[in-house]
């Protein structure tokens, strides 16, 4: 027993004092001292890399392994014209772009690099395209970026897009613009991209969004996220099933639309009529034990919502309900 007490204590001292083991996070980062954090020598595929940088204008301006994982990134200089955002993500917010050339004005310095990977003749940048819109507006002929060797990692890339914080449309519609993307070129299930989708919810609410942009997808989120799963099919195979699965919400969104505008034919008028009616016709909040399916679940609240008495609700019955406003 004491020779046990005595390896737990050596194993604690690994551990710097005041920092937490994350639960659900197996890395152990590299022993890399600052030194050797330059040294690239055995990095494979650099020198095709440091080529392409050059033949489209650019030039390298530090080759080193981040600390992590210890692999090799390059500290690039590129022509602005040869960097895009992957067409997989997000619209830009006018906002937040005003925010940063106001910013990068008053500072007169770029001093945060886009994260980009080689692909398609360009550089696709995952993670800056706030940055990269605004040094466009503000005149700019070239960026400093970090080049990450392998492109799969664009994908991945995004969950540290932290610029700004998404709403559930942006995060369902980046969701299946990468869905799309991936299902042309990757032979993976859909399973095997939990980190990159985020949730099974966000791509079936994804796929409505295409289908209908000003859908109130806020109503059905906390629904879907309780019933919805990961497919174990292909990507390419499973489009077919996750655009049904996109048709049961825009089915459910016509009724519900129906309902709330005989709520309003009855003089109601309020932000919530939307979420009251779904809570309203949604019975999860009943069951106890197994849940329904998907597919159950949706065409019973569908049914419901066409079948609601509204001569029964009350003007108290909407104030109890109680919630936000959807989105929209």
């Amino acid at each position: 027993m004491a020779a046990k007490k005595s390896s737990t204590k050596k194993a604690n001292k690994t551990k710097a004092p005041g920092v937490k083991r994350r639960r659900g996070v197996a890395l152990r980062p590299t022993e890399l001292s600052a030194l050797q954090l330059a040294d690239v020598s055995g990095a494979e595929g650099l020198a095709g890399l440091v080529a392409r940088v050059e033949q489209d204008g650019g030039v390298v301006l530090a080759k080193y392994r981040e600390p992590l994982g210890g692999h090799a990134l390059l500290l690039v200089a590129l022509p602005i014209e040869k960097v895009s955002p992957t067409p997989f993500q997000r619209d830009v917010s006018d906002a937040h772009v005003r925010k940063l050339t106001r910013a990068m004005d008053k500072t007169k310095r770029f001093l945060d690099p886009l994260i980009v990977v080689a692909a398609d003749g360009m550089f696709w940048t995952p993670n800056g395209n706030h940055r990269l819109t605004a040094l466009r507006e503000l005149g700019a002929k070239s960026i400093v970026a970090l080049l990450v060797p392998e492109p799969e990692v664009a994908y991945q890339i995004l969950a540290l897009n932290i610029e700004k914080a998404h709403s559930l449309r942006e995060r369902a519609q980046e969701v299946v613009r990468m869905y799309r993307e991936l299902s042309a070129i990757s032979p993976q299930k859909e399973s095997d991209y939990e980190l990159e989708f985020e949730d099974p919810a966000l791509v079936t609410l994804g796929f409505a969004y295409e289908q209908r942009g000003r859908l109130a997808g806020g109503a059905y989120h906390p629904i879907l996220r309780k019933v919805d799963s990961w497919l174990a099919s292909k990507l390419d195979a499973a489009i077919t099933e996750r655009e049904r699965r996109a048709s049961l919400i825009l089915e459910l969104d016509d009724a519900v639309n129906e309902a709330v505008q005989k709520l309003k034919d009855k003089g109601f008028t309020s932000p919530y009529l939307k979420t009251f009616v779904v809570a309203r016709i949604n019975p999860l909040r009943f069951i106890k034990g197994d849940l329904p399916s998907l597919d159950d679940l949706l065409q019973g609240m569908t049914k419901r919502a066409r079948g609601m008495k509204m001569d029964k609700i009350k003007s108290e019955d909407l104030a109890r309900s109680g919630g936000a406003p959807e989105e929209e």
